[in-house]
């Protein structure tokens, strides 16, 4: 009985289901601030997550993912909703030229995974262009640290290193969303904590004067 319980415990089940508790709580204080006015989440980029998480979840869940599945499925609508509030509330473009050709590429993968039955070049060419995109957002909450909601990507770095346990035997595909997720989510975590340095304050507020210099 212990080691059952054990087993429950530490097992790949229960990181799973920690990583979806710990993705949806995330996206609550995100979305709240979205609607208060405080967070802007930049519409191209929230626009390629949405449509790259879903191919993300359904090619998981094509190659068989188990205990992780529950990451990516509360990843791909938290993310969605996120989108949906930014084209109303968010800042930069909707859809530009560039956007449409990540798109066209995102197609391109589902077209290689119908015609090969393998979902790995839909999740690869996703997992490619998601961190493209999520520079948009490590260079935003850099040079304007203030426009984001650090605990959402606090809890979504640690609800990625659950997920990364609840795959459990090793398999490099399964293992390829959530560890991209982690980097990303990492790497946002470290231009807010550099976007606050003194040094980095000066050059934001010569950013904020050419700006609105340029507006004029």
């Amino acid at each position: 009985m212990p080691e059952l319980l054990s087993q429950a415990v530490h097992g790949p089940v229960f990181y799973g289901a920690l990583a979806s508790i710990l993705s949806v709580f995330a996206y609550l204080p995100y979305i709240a601030n979205i609607l208060r006015g405080r967070t802007r989440p930049h519409r191209a980029c929230w626009l390629i997550w949405s449509v790259l998480s879903i191919i993300s979840f359904l090619s998981q869940l094509y190659e068989g993912a188990g205990a992780s599945l529950g990451f990516a499925a509360a990843q791909a609508g938290s993310t969605t909703i996120v989108f949906l509030l930014s084209v109303i509330r968010g800042s930069g473009t909707f859809m530009g030229r560039a956007d449409g050709v990540v798109l066209a590429v995102a197609a391109i993968g589902v077209g290689l995974w119908a015609i090969t039955d393998s979902a790995a070049y839909a999740l690869m060419i996703s997992i490619t262009i998601s961190l493209m995109g999520g520079m948009l957002t490590v260079q935003k909450t850099y040079w304007f640290p203030d426009s984001e909601t650090m605990s959402t990507w606090v809890l979504s770095f640690i609800a990625s290193c659950c997920a990364l346990l609840a795959v459990g035997p090793l398999d490099w595909l399964l293992l390829a969303y959530p560890m991209y997720l982690f980097v990303l989510n990492g790497a946002i975590i470290g231009a807010w904590m550099l976007g606050r340095l003194p040094g980095a304050r000066e050059r934001q507020a010569d950013m904020s004067i050419f700006r609105s210099v340029r507006a004029r």
